[in-house]
């Protein structure tokens, strides 16, 4: 029936372990340790992003921090700007006032001698009025 050749049969032995065996060093172990290595990569990929993200994290509490310093300067600047302005303004306003306030004082003083000139010329135009009045009256 079957006759199995123990020569054959040894020859196909040494002849798998032999392949096993060139294999294992040609293609598995290299395998394994490329499989080995890129884990190794994952994990110190992993740990850098972790670390990164803990910087950038960081950095962001950082620039949050520094844009809130900002804003309180630059709303004390424009305080401090505001409240120089209306002191300027509300001395120029002050002055401006007082100019005002002088310029009618002279000129209701002006006015007040204008009328008494007006007055006084009326009173000594008065007669030559009379005349001339009872002279139309008389010619009516």
């Amino acid at each position: 029936m079957l006759d199995i050749s123990p020569v054959l049969l040894l020859a196909s032995a040494i002849i798998f372990l032999l392949v096993v065996a060139r294999l294992n060093s040609c293609l598995f172990v290299p395998l394994l340790k490329h499989m080995d290595d890129r884990a190794t990569s994952i994990k110190k990929d992993l740990e850098d992003a972790r670390s990164n993200s803990a910087n950038v994290d960081g950095i962001l509490e950082e620039a949050n921090h520094i844009l809130a310093e900002a804003k309180k300067e630059a709303a004390a600047i424009r305080d401090q700007a505001y409240t120089e302005a209306k002191v300027i303004a509300d001395s120029k306003l002050a002055s401006a006032k007082e100019e005002m306030e002088a310029k009618t004082v002279t000129f209701s003083k002006e006015l007040e001698e204008e009328a008494k000139a007006l007055k006084e010329s009326l009173l000594a135009a008065m007669p030559q009025f009379n005349e001339s009045l009872k002279a139309k009256i008389s010619s009516i």
